[in-house]
């Protein structure tokens, strides 16, 4: 049984926007982690780091996992030629736009040293034609394409008798928390096969671990009774992170294990840790959201609407302003709270006084056209 596609998943329009804002969060501490990133401040905190690893795990995940089921619900209102086009616009031209226009900036200060003006080096900064943070949207574009052809498999006979089987299986406690078994067997096996940190489409490592997500996204949301499950079991899912949790910061602050284990052996474990965490947490917040988030209010549907460009120019801005805060002579936590304040009003401000009233600029940065 399909959830009913005119049924407004209130859940999800909570989700992405507190998601993406957490990647806004995420960002704006970077530069004090000490995590090597395009700024980075003289001081840094091993504690932040710390705690940051963590909600690493989860944070994208989930983001893809909405939007597997953002697909399934679009794809059950309109064609799958309309779709494509939708997407193709909505996606692929803010990425071109992104890339020619907003990342530019980014890699400028990266290697400001390097150049005399950003005038004279946006030429080429722009010809480089660098995703950046916007490989995400790269993602969704190859991901969205794919949920054509997997949408129709969905909708098979034989789909219908796994739905089935899943279901049944899913009536006990564990049933959900057993798709974790799959993700681990993807996530450890790409990753010794492609040995690679980098977030290109090219990089199964990685793009094979978040399209495990989007999948899934689009399994629970074409079958009503899976979903159903999430907030029924959403406790148990809880006391699961919990323990996942344990396991993650065992093994994270376990003592050298190099003349032990292999390096590939240590490296398994690891991503077995995060495959827990990420998997676990995914199902705890979306059944806890499930249950308490059941109404979209004004503010928040202004925030669905603008959080595409959004996150299209909220890492540039961190980037450039954080250069010239990280510079000051003051405490890690003043200038943390500062960039943050800054880069939210610009990035705010960018997103409601310059891209929304204009359709021009709507249709470069992937919104609807303003009637």
């Amino acid at each position: 049984m399909k959830i009913d596609s005119n049924q407004r998943l209130t859940e999800l329009d909570w989700l992405r926007v507190i998601l993406i804002f957490a990647v806004f969060i995420h960002h704006v501490l970077m530069p004090f982690n000490g995590d090597n990133w395009h700024i980075m401040n003289n001081e840094s905190s091993k504690l932040l780091d710390d705690v940051m690893v963590y909600f690493e795990q989860f944070r994208l995940p989930i983001l893809f996992f909405i939007s597997g089921a953002g697909a399934v619900i679009l794809l059950s209102k309109i064609s799958a030629k309309k779709f494509a086009a939708d997407k193709l616009l909505r996606l692929l031209i803010p990425l071109i736009i992104g890339m020619l226009l907003v990342v530019p900036p980014q890699s400028y200060i990266e290697n400001i040293n390097q150049y005399p003006s950003y005038w004279q080096a946006y030429p080429s900064l722009a010809l480089n034609f660098s995703t950046n943070h916007l490989w995400f949207i790269e993602y969704l574009i190859v991901f969205s394409l794919l949920a054509i052809p997997l949408n129709i498999i969905l909708n098979t006979k034989t789909s219908a008798k796994v739905f089935k089987y899943l279901v049944e299986l899913t009536k006990f406690n564990g049933g959900l928390f057993l798709f974790v078994g799959l993700l681990i067997a993807i996530k450890i096996s790409f990753s010794l096969w492609f040995p690679s940190d980098d977030n290109k489409i090219e990089n199964l490592s990685s793009s094979t671990y978040y399209l495990f997500f989007f999948i899934t996204g689009m399994i629970f949301v074409a079958n009503k009774h899976l979903w159903q499950r999430v907030c029924e079991h959403r406790f148990y899912h809880l006391m699961m992170l919990l323990i996942s949790t344990v396991f993650f910061y065992g093994y994270y602050y376990s003592p050298d294990l190099s003349a032990y284990l292999s390096l590939n052996i240590r490296w398994s474990i690891w991503w077995l840790v995060c495959c827990l965490v990420s998997w676990s947490a995914l199902l705890t917040i979306l059944g806890y959201a499930q249950f308490y988030l059941k109404k979209t209010p004004q503010w928040l549907r202004l925030s669905n609407e603008l959080i595409y460009p959004f996150y299209v120019f909220h890492q540039t801005v961190i980037v450039v302003i954080g250069f010239y805060i990280i510079s000051w002579q003051t405490a890690i936590w003043i200038k943390a709270v500062a960039l943050f304040l800054s880069a939210l009003l610009i990035t705010c401000g960018i997103c409601l006084f310059i891209i929304k009233p204009f359709n021009t600029l709507r249709f470069l940065f992937g919104l609807k056209r303003k009637v």
